[in-house]
């Protein structure tokens, strides 16, 4: 499976925001209050005001690295969205929410998205009492996702679990810390997604 395997202190830095890649380093000692630049030996340069094509792009590329997709994988899921009933961009959202590792981040038993990709190819988790190893899956409401029992006392569940506490779980999800597991109680609507993301303008990109 290809994938980013890069500093990702420096995709925040590219971005100028954070993008809550690195779990607890991220409330603790993030990258880009030290080095608020862009990465590069020009990065010290003042930004250039950015108009159309470049607005797009930006946006595009920050909504890929929240979640952890490489370009093809990104447009596939976009033109899935673009064929389904509904306003595109909020379709494109609510399908990327619905992956398997972006469930188990949210419900936090997982520091963040790349730690959860992890702990699907290890065969560590299970939706509905099977085990799943395709981080993409799909879930849907009713469903319920979950760790082996013998991943309960993880040294590294319980510092994601102690995360979750502080940042909370959506109103669409419902955690048993104790199981540990969580179930899907509905699909997520925009007014649930409090990213700072213009998907208008990702569907702009792509409609040209």
């Amino acid at each position: 499976m290809a994938r980013y395997i890069g500093p990702v202190c420096r995709l925040c830095r590219r971005e100028g925001e954070k993008l809550f890649l690195k779990g607890e380093k991220c409330f603790t000692k993030c990258t880009i209050e030290k080095r608020p630049t862009i990465p590069g030996q020009h990065g010290r340069r003042r930004r250039a005001k950015m108009l159309g094509f470049g607005l797009q792009l930006r946006e595009k590329q920050k909504v890929k690295r929240i979640y952890g997709l490489l370009e093809k994988q990104f447009r596939l899921t976009f033109d899935k969205a673009n064929r389904s009933k509904g306003i595109t961009g909020e379709r494109l959202l609510v399908l990327l929410e619905r992956r398997l590792d972006n469930i188990l981040y949210r419900l936090g038993l997982a520091s963040s998205r790349a730690q959860a990709r992890q702990l699907i190819n290890h065969g560590h988790v299970l939706v509905n009492g099977k085990k799943v190893t395709i981080s993409s899956y799909e879930v849907n409401p009713g469903d319920v996702v979950g760790l082996k029992e013998s991943f309960s006392q993880n040294v590294h569940l319980q510092q994601a679990l102690n995360i979750s506490r502080s940042r909370g779980v959506p109103v669409w999800l419902e955690l048993d810390p104790e199981k540990p597991q969580g179930k899907v109680l509905a699909l997520p609507s925009r007014e649930d997604l409090t990213m700072p993301v213009q998907e208008n303008l990702i569907v702009e990109l792509y409609s040209k």
